[in-house]
């Protein structure tokens, strides 16, 4: 069986993100939760297309 490939959450401070991440959460499905902060879903649609993380403060646009 194949090993999950995720992610270093907060590596990046900018992430593009599409339609099928929606609903956007950060951290991402592919980013490790346990060293990161809480799972903080973000309304991007509603915020024009970006948002940003009041946790880590990551910036996501909608790029779709």
């Amino acid at each position: 069986m194949a090993a999950k490939m995720e992610r270093t959450p907060n590596a990046q401070r900018r992430y593009e993100v599409t339609q099928a991440d929606l609903p956007l959460h950060c951290p991402m499905p592919d980013q490790t939760l346990w060293n990161s902060h809480p799972r903080v879903y973000l309304p991007i649609e509603a915020a024009g297309g970006t948002a940003k993380c009041m946790y880590c403060g990551a910036e996501y646009t909608l790029i779709d």
